[in-house]
């Protein structure tokens, strides 16, 4: 199994309910995102997928969230905008751009909202179309 790794950054406000009292204020963090992608199979060219191509398409997720309030956002009118959910939101929009003949799966999205705190989260792994 190979794994790739791709960190960006973005900054962005949010404001938590039913937690402790200070994060239900409004606030800021600068966010780490790194995206994790496997596979089992190399490319004719050696490589699984072309580091450009995860950057380019990560960061065209990254740049919904950059510099905006996120509980504003859709994907977050109904939950709060954690880390772990919007770790896992990431995990599901590069999922969605991922197409089947890449052979690649999003293995896991680590989100961090400072440089000592951060949520993981690892989605299943789709059921194989060739069998």
């Amino acid at each position: 199994m190979y794994e790739l790794r791709v960190i960006t950054r973005f900054a962005a406000a949010h404001q938590l309910r039913m937690v402790t009292e200070k994060c239900e204020n409004l606030h800021g963090h600068n966010w780490k995102v790194e995206l994790c992608v496997a596979g089992e199979k190399l490319q004719d060219s050696g490589v699984l997928v072309d580091f450009g191509i995860i950057k380019q398409r990560l960061g065209d997720i990254v740049e919904t969230l950059d510099h905006r309030f996120l509980n504003e956002l859709p994907e977050f009118e109904r939950s709060n905008p954690s880390s772990e959910l919007i770790a896992k939101y990431i995990a599901d929009a590069f999922s969605e751009r991922i197409s089947a003949d890449e052979n690649i799966f999003v293995s896991r999205v680590r989100v961090w909202e400072s440089d000592d705190a951060c949520a993981t989260y690892r989605p299943p792994r789709r059921a194989s179309s060739s069998s």
